[in-house]
């Protein structure tokens, strides 16, 4: 069905479809369809983190639910758990437009959405009746565009107070390349500062989300020291600013998809040898099948996060990938997913 949706989907602009997608998301019709095509539970496939039971360790990236105003239609489709955001405090419009791109033929999507949301008080009357919600909901948070640095602080703890007592874990977003100066807040000194104001505000697992762009040892060191300084653990990784990866690439804006699943996978082995058993990794970034998934869980992610990968393969993606994961565990003669997490890293 989606091979015959597609091509009138792909017909629109790629904000415009979403936007469209969104709508008929939200209502009660369509969620309910797909929910009896590809909702589905096993226990093989849950995972405990934060307290919570992800039904599967597939998860719905940020970047696709702004507002939380979609997480019926992410339950629907079968998924895990649900990231919204990215939240500012005060409502945000965005970058101008066109500024959402499809890279069809890398099966990648190139965006300079810039935090375009409704805002931390629209936001939170949106996910307040909902919680606690059938899924783990994590909130994804980041400054205003026209924050300062040196005042940023102010707006990581605002978005902190607010949302701690409707999440089900935070997500500290330092690392979107279209808020400008933004990550040069990736540094030792700000994290620990934001680490040691946050344990003050909520005991909620609050975790870094990192550029694939620095250097290794770089991006190494600032992830453990983040760790020390009190992260409950890092997504790796966000949108890739190496444009040279694709000749139809804009100058501008962050690469996700296929195109960056490389750099994805060779942070998360990083990462691991260093931090595995020490903190939770979650692996985003070029996710498009069971194999793909099943190989970072054994790379030493408690869980993969996709958003590109659904433009491209469709509402039934979840569903297949979740049955190949539970035909990988049958084949390697394993009971649990959790017997896997990390089984090449141990």
């Amino acid at each position: 069905m989606y091979r015959l949706i597609r091509p009138f989907l792909f017909a629109l602009d790629a904000e415009n479809a979403h936007r469209l997608v969104s709508l008929l998301g939200r209502s009660c019709l369509l969620p309910q369809i797909l929910a009896r095509c590809y909702a589905f539970e096993d226990s093989r496939l849950h995972v405990s983190l934060f307290g919570r039971i992800f039904a599967s360790p597939i998860v719905l990236a940020a970047g696709f639910d702004k507002d939380a105003q979609n997480l019926n239609l992410a339950a629907a489709l079968g998924f895990g758990g649900i990231e919204v955001g990215t939240i500012t405090p005060k409502p945000q419009s965005g970058n101008p437009r066109p500024r959402m791109f499809r890279l069809v033929h890398e099966q990648s999507l190139q965006n300079a959405m810039g935090f375009n949301n409704s805002g931390q008080e629209a936001v939170a009357k949106n996910l307040a009746p909902s919680v606690p919600f059938v899924l783990p909901v994590g909130v994804n948070i980041g400054k205003n565009k026209d924050t300062s640095n040196e005042q940023s602080l102010n707006d990581y703890a605002t978005l902190l107070r607010t949302f701690a007592p409707l999440a089900d874990y935070l997500v500290v977003n330092l690392s979107s390349p279209n808020t400008p100066h933004l990550r040069d807040l990736q540094n030792d000194s700000f994290i620990a500062k934001l680490f040691s104001l946050a344990k003050t505000i909520t005991s909620k697992p609050i975790l870094l989300k990192i550029a694939p762009d620095m250097p290794h040892d770089v991006l190494l060191c600032l992830c453990e020291n983040a760790v020390k300084s009190g992260a409950s653990g890092i997504i790796a990784t966000n949108t890739t600013t190496d444009y040279a990866l694709c000749k139809n690439a804009h100058n501008f804006g962050g690469i996700s998809g296929q195109l960056l699943r490389s750099k994805s996978v060779e942070i998360l082995q990083i990462l691991s040898r260093a931090l595995f058993g020490k903190t939770l990794l979650i692996s985003a970034g070029g996710v498009y099948s069971a194999e793909e998934a099943y190989m970072r869980l054994r790379a030493g992610a408690s869980c993969v996060q996709l958003y590109s990968a659904l433009v491209y393969e469709g509402p039934s993606l979840v569903y297949r990938m979740k049955t190949g994961l539970l035909r990988l565990l049958e084949r390697d003669g394993f009971t649990q997913i959790t017997e896997a997490i990390g089984v090449d890293v141990r």
